[in-house]
């Protein structure tokens, strides 16, 4: 099914398709990327229940850290970046 009006969201600087009324994280699903976030022990993670309980879709949605991006739409021009969580994260694993 086609649906939707087609734009561009970057991921780490690469520009990828997405569509009206998808989230970020059906976008960045949709062209083959799973890991949205390292852990403080450089573990992936990526959508896990797609439900915003599980907070493994975090990443940084233009400058904001720790968005969930499976409840988040995405956006023409929407910059994304993998989240790198330190120690000085308020948020747990």
């Amino acid at each position: 099914m086609d649906s939707g009006e087609k734009f561009e969201i970057k991921i780490d600087g690469i520009r990828i398709a997405a569509r009206k009324g998808q989230t970020i994280a059906e976008s960045l699903l949709a062209s083959g990327l799973r890991v949205f976030r390292r852990t403080k022990q450089n573990a992936p993670r990526g959508v896990y229940c797609g439900i915003g309980i599980c907070f493994e879709c975090r990443m940084i949605v233009n400058g904001i850290p720790n968005v969930r991006t499976c409840m988040t739409p995405a956006e023409p021009g929407c910059e994304i970046s993998t989240q790198y969580d330190t120690a000085m994260d308020c948020t747990n694993e």
